[in-house]
């Protein structure tokens, strides 16, 4: 009797949940609901924090999450604001170096999506060592893929750059920190089959090396 219970719960509560993820992605289309909405989906990005450093995630956790973000494709300014202000940051970038392909996939991601808002490009960019600890730590995953290649990776890992180029002092610290391997052949077959990550990288490039002017303000040397 105990066994059949169980059994039927299970249906229920998967139900359940997939009630309340519709009901979220139809709160952020009302202003209304969007700010708890959009922090209800914030938490569940912070509750893979366990899992992430040791890397114990699972594929399905880590398409939750990968769920999640894509649902906040949308300007999002609220939900990073709220995750700069946790330790996500320092837990991804430790994973980014430590964790299995599938939890680097994930952290890099979420980097991705932080560095892609204004409020998360600041926010890395704000100090010197900000900015080269996640740019020592991208540099490390550039040359680890250089002997155990993943195009997956390696595309979260280009558009981060792309993004951090956006921003001027980050950009004239990138001519002298970023990888050579970017910079010549390694990765060309690893990208043949990636028009959109060969553009990235194409720009990102362009970005780096093509204004050889000296920026007024100077660049990371005058941050505190």
């Amino acid at each position: 009797m105990s066994s059949s219970s169980s059994s039927a719960g299970a249906p229920v509560n998967k139900d359940r949940k997939m009630q309340s993820a519709e009901q979220l992605v139809l709160d952020l289309s009302d202003p209304n609901l969007r700010e708890n909405a959009l922090l209800e989906l914030s938490k569940e990005i912070v509750s893979i924090y366990p899992v992430l450093s040791p890397p114990n995630l699972t594929l399905a956790q880590s398409n939750r999450v990968c769920n999640v973000l894509a649902l906040l494709q949308v300007d999002n300014t609220e939900v990073i604001s709220f995750l700069v202000s946790t330790e996500i940051v320092p837990r991804c970038l430790c994973t980014m170096e430590l964790g299995s392909e599938l939890s680097k996939t994930v952290a890099t991601f979420i980097v991705q999506k932080i560095l892609l808002d204004d409020v998360g490009l600041n926010y890395i960019c704000t100090t010197s060592d900000r900015f080269f600890e996640v740019a020592q730590v991208l540099g490390n995953m550039v040359g680890a893929l250089a002997e155990q290649p993943s195009s997956r990776l390696l595309k979260h890992i280009i558009r981060c750059y792309l993004r951090l180029s956006d921003e001027p002092r980050a950009c004239q610290a990138l001519k002298i920190c970023l990888p050579d391997m970017l910079r010549d052949d390694t990765f060309s077959s690893c990208l043949h089959e990636d028009p959109i990550t060969r553009r990235w990288l194409q720009q990102l490039l362009l970005n780096v090396n093509g204004n050889r002017v000296a920026l007024q303000g100077g660049g990371f040397d005058r941050m505190p």
